[in-house]
């Protein structure tokens, strides 16, 4: 009977002319982005279509020979393919793991600094090239690491042998990684600074009365209560692992380094638009996007079991 009454007072939301335009300007900018969303997100999926036809501009998307799975068969019996899968793996799960390291150890050193204007300035240092463009960081890259910048020569001042660092296939992608981990580990730890600030400051002062180093205490303490956001940040950036940074490697690469440095953004670019292979570069795309999917539903159910929160 108690809860028969509960349902009666409850009040029913009505949707009313009166409330309508009260909410006019929310209503019509969520109408915006919903627009905005399919036009640009919904509606460029119709572009899969390609990857099962033999695509030309002339003929269009509609009236295109249909081959089936033919681009996907010659997909994977390409060699060259296949090495710039092997080369998107490589330096995408190192500079997540590397990334993710840094980021949590910078984060928990620069928790220990007691002055506040310190630990601005060093944070700030640390997280401002995240904001700058590659277009800007690859020359200063350049001019630190051509074989007539600043790093060699002072590797010639110390009489060793000039480094091609840049032209070379034995260090280009050791470049590439390292620069992007110098580049995204400081903004990434502002998250986990922000986590670790959020840690109850008496189960330290417990550890500490009951004679716990700084070490023991930042193991039992610290990195248990950055576990969850640990694990949800690994679950967002997983998919990002086939994601190589294009922009990075479109503006240091050149043909010297495809052996190495070529990944799979690059190669679709190359293949689909410059080599207009419009059907071999949608299968590529195609893939990659099943790939991530699978990678981020994997990641997000992972998450849920071990934190009890998901992604989505």
């Amino acid at each position: 009977m108690a809860a028969k009454g509960i349902r009666k007072n409850k009040k029913k939301t009505q949707i009313t002319w009166k409330e309508i335009n009260r909410q006019k300007v929310l209503i019509f900018w969520a109408a915006v982005f919903v627009i905005y969303g399919f036009i640009f997100c919904y509606l460029p999926l119709g572009g899969w279509l390609m990857a099962f036809q033999n695509y030309k501009p002339k003929d269009g998307l509609l009236h295109s020979q249909f081959v089936g799975l033919a681009k996907f068969q010659q997909l994977f019996s390409d060699a060259t393919f296949l090495r710039v899968i092997r080369n998107t793996l490589a330096m995408g799960i190192i500079n997540l793991v590397f990334t993710f390291v840094m980021a949590i150890v910078f984060a928990i050193l620069l928790n220990e600094v007691r002055s506040r204007s310190g630990k601005k300035v060093v944070q700030t240092i640390s997280y401002l090239p995240h904001f700058l463009s590659w277009v800007v960081l690859a020359s200063v890259v350049v001019n630190l690491f051509s074989l007539d910048g600043s790093v060699n020569q002072l590797l010639a001042g110390f009489g060793m042998d000039k480094i091609n660092f840049l032209g070379s296939n034995q260090t280009f992608q050791g470049l590439i990684i390292g620069t992007d981990i110098w580049k995204e580990f400081g903004y990434s730890s502002v998250v986990y600074l922000a986590a670790i600030t959020s840690i109850d400051p008496g189960l330290h002062e417990a550890a500490a009365i009951d004679g716990a180093s700084w070490w023991k205490r930042v193991w039992n303490v610290t990195i248990p209560g950055m576990l969850p956001i640990i694990l949800l940040m690994a679950a967002m950036n997983l998919t990002g692992i086939l994601s190589a940074g294009f922009d990075q490697i479109y503006n240091l690469y050149s043909p010297i380094v495809y052996e190495t440095g070529d990944v799979l953004d690059t190669y679709v670019y190359r293949i689909g638009l410059v080599g207009r292979q419009y059907s071999f570069g949608a299968a590529v795309g195609l893939c990659r996007s099943a790939v991530g999917m699978i990678l981020l539903l994997t990641a997000n159910g992972v998450t849920k079991k071990m934190t009890g929160q998901k992604i989505f």
